[in-house]
């Protein structure tokens, strides 16, 4: 039996993390790319922390988790250094059919956070199912060899193409024609020798001169 994998969608939905050390930093960080409304509770927490909830970025309550943290949450990432604590978050989900992380501790995860790789809209993640999160993060490190920046300037463009298409031809057929011929085309490896000048002449040669990107 392996993991379901699934991407969340966290805009303006309120994430929880228990705990305020260096790993729920970077949880927190990672919550909030993703545009979650994130509030972090831990008696003490790191210099970062605290200078975003100065900001406004993210809600502190200094203090230890209590169930009542749970209300209204829709994900919830337990990081604090007491197992107990830990433990009980993930009953305390369990019981509210809320989904959960506990750092370190696969067995009380109703998900897992794999290692990810991103380049704008482009998001590659690579799991172990909590086997070996060092050999994730190494197979993460090797594919940032493999898809650099310029696979988010060809989404950037993608999506722009992608509209066009879709609103001015009709035919599915000759969309599937054209996304296949651009995907397919040497476009990726221009954008990545800075060559934007043949860039365009490509797309211009898939959709007509009359196409500008939006």
């Amino acid at each position: 039996m392996f993991d379901y994998p699934v991407y969340l969608n966290l805009k303006d939905k309120k994430c929880l993390v228990a705990g305020g050390g260096s790993v729920a930093e970077r949880k927190v960080k990672a919550l909030l790319e993703c545009g979650a409304r994130v509030y972090v509770v831990s008696p003490r927490i790191t210099a970062w922390l605290d200078e975003a909830t100065a900001g406004g970025r993210i809600t502190a309550i200094r203090r230890n988790y209590t169930a009542t943290d749970l209300e209204n949450a829709f994900l919830v990432i337990g990081a604090t250094d007491d197992r107990r604590i830990n433990n009980r978050i993930a009953e305390d989900c369990a019981e509210r059919n809320i989904p959960v992380n506990i750092v370190d501790d696969p067995a009380g995860c109703s998900f897992i956070v794999p290692a990810i790789l991103r380049q704008g809209p482009l998001c590659i993640s690579v799991s172990t199912e909590g086997k070996s999160p060092m050999l994730a993060r190494k197979i993460r490190e090797d594919l940032e060899m493999a898809f650099g920046p310029e696979y988010r300037e060809f989404l950037d463009l993608m999506g722009s193409i992608r509209e066009h298409v879709i609103s001015s031809i009709p035919e599915e057929d000759r969309r599937r024609d054209i996304f296949y011929r651009l995907v397919y085309s040497d476009i990726i490896d221009l954008l990545r020798d800075g060559k934007h000048k043949k860039v365009k002449e490509r797309i211009d040669h898939v959709l007509g001169s009359g196409w500008t990107q939006s």
